[in-house]
């Protein structure tokens, strides 16, 4: 009998903190053993060249949520943890979006049988408010949190989303009291929409506008209230999808007066610009999302965001939906205004590999920054830690082997999610997660899937314990 189910041999280990080689031997779902020359397992790994690397976790990730009328998201649970797995990734934070009149537990309930038996990595859910009634903060949230529905996000921009300063005050109220975390959407909609009412009456209503009624200056100005009504508060918060510099140094300034805040940006506002949003015969439609993507000027702030640490989380908000597709980017609605075309971009298979090859390999970050940004701080941020996040003995075996000279280029008709299209087409980069373990299991063994639909599972979260990154 194998003393081991499976050990992993000859590889360079890489936490948030520390770079070691060393074998790892893992058994039911647990890393049991680290150490040289480790043998006995009923299956072996040889990770000679590669780096072996805590599984990523994305945290903010939307699949099978209500998009409005006539819209249908293009990921469900299946095929959005495939994408995730093949991505490196051995956990996700989908949302659960709570609909007006709709109790909590009501939509958590409908949300969980979506996800139960489809999944190919574990799932975490954070809640989203939008109807803050008293019943809601009084009694649904606070009991939710206990359950281990411990991060909530909260938006500023959206008609039917958006809450009022009063309402989000409230909100981090209930968090301070039960330890819940919260993320913001900052985009000011008062100005958003006064934007939008000026193109559409001189009649300027292509996809590049889109980027023109969200300028910097509206996710500048929420961040430093969003900030603001923390401070008020006093309860730490989340900053999601931060997409330029301005706003970036709201969350220096705030760190400075003593506010805890943790910082995320994404892919897109290191790729992506809003020149991409003027494609030709509507295909800018592809690239609408919010924030927008801004200019090589807003690359650079982010790039340095990251270097110097203001941006502790790194994640894809994967917001998928078909783009030649009447119940997707290109719904009747959609072709005739900007203001109507479903909001997000597909990403998560791409999140890390574009963060290994655009940071690890061209020096702008290091294999532990890395691994923090990709990993280890989404864990510690939102209640997975150490069960998740790094390997350590004791910790789940969720790991992703990297080759770091696995050279590909991004092509849609290679990757595993439901969109029809990749915003980063063409893009060559440089590392690639090839073998993957979730709980002890080899989802993926060089490229070629071994687990199956229904292996992943929920996972529950702790409350939050500040300062959480590393």
């Amino acid at each position: 009998m194998s003393q081991f189910d499976l050990v992993i041999k000859n590889g360079v280990v890489a936490t948030a903190s520390d770079t070691f080689k060393c074998d790892i031997a893992i058994r039911d779902g647990k890393i049991v053993q680290m150490g040289d020359n480790l043998s006995g397992g009923a299956q072996e790994i040889d990770a000679e060249g590669k780096y072996v690397l805590p599984g990523g976790i994305d945290s903010h990730v939307h699949i099978s949520q209500p998009s409005g009328e006539g819209i249908v998201m293009a990921d469900d649970f299946e095929s959005g943890t495939l994408s995730a797995l093949f991505g490196g990734n051995t956990t996700i934070m989908p949302f659960c979006l709570q609909e007006k009149g709709t109790p909590l537990r009501e939509t958590l309930k409908d949300y969980h049988d979506q996800a139960e038996g489809k999944c190919y990595t574990d799932v975490s859910f954070h809640l989203i408010i939008c109807d803050p009634t008293n019943a809601v903060l009084g009694q649904d949230l606070p009991a939710l949190i206990a359950d281990g529905y411990t991060s909530l996000k909260v938006f500023m921009t959206y008609q039917d989303l958006r809450l009022d300063d009063a309402s989000i005050l409230r909100t981090l109220d209930v968090a301070r009291d039960t330890g819940a975390t919260v993320m913001v959407h900052c985009e000011n909609e008062d100005a958003i929409r006064f934007l939008i009412e000026k193109h559409e009456k001189a009649g300027d209503v292509a996809p590049r506008v889109h980027a023109t009624t969200r300028p910097v200056a509206v996710e500048r100005e929420a961040t430093h209230r969003a900030l603001a009504l923390a401070e008020v508060v006093d309860v730490p918060i989340v900053i999601v999808h931060v997409s330029n510099g301005e706003a970036r140094d709201e969350i220096s300034r705030a760190r400075s007066r003593g506010s805890k805040v943790v910082g995320e940006t994404c892919p897109q506002y290191l790729m992506l610009t809003a020149d991409d949003l003027d494609g030709m015969d509507w295909e800018g439609a592809k690239f609408v999302c919010s924030p927008p993507p801004r200019d090589k000027a807003a690359q650079a702030d982010c790039w340095r965001g990251i270097e110097n640490g203001v941006f502790e989380l790194f994640s894809s908000d994967h917001c998928p939906f078909r783009y030649d597709d009447p119940q997707g980017k290109l719904t009747p609605k959609g072709r005739t205004s900007f203001r109507h075309i479903p909001n997000g971009i597909p990403g998560v298979e791409t999140r890390m590999p574009i963060l290994f090859s655009e940071g690890v390999m061209k020096g702008r970050i290091d294999i532990n920054r890395f691994v923090a940004m990709t990993s280890t701080n989404h864990a510690k941020t939102y209640g997975l830690y150490p069960q998740k996040g790094t390997i350590a003995i004791g910790a789940d075996a969720d790991i992703a082997i990297w080759d770091p000279a696995e050279k590909r280029t991004v092509r849609h008709a290679d990757l595993h999610d439901g969109s029809d299209y990749s915003p980063y087409e063409g893009l060559e980069l440089t590392g690639w997660p090839t073998t993957i373990v979730l709980g002890g299991k080899v989802m993926v063994r060089d490229g070629t899937l071994t687990g199956e639909k229904g292996d992943g599972r929920y996972r529950h979260a702790s409350t939050r314990s500040f300062p959480a990154p590393v």
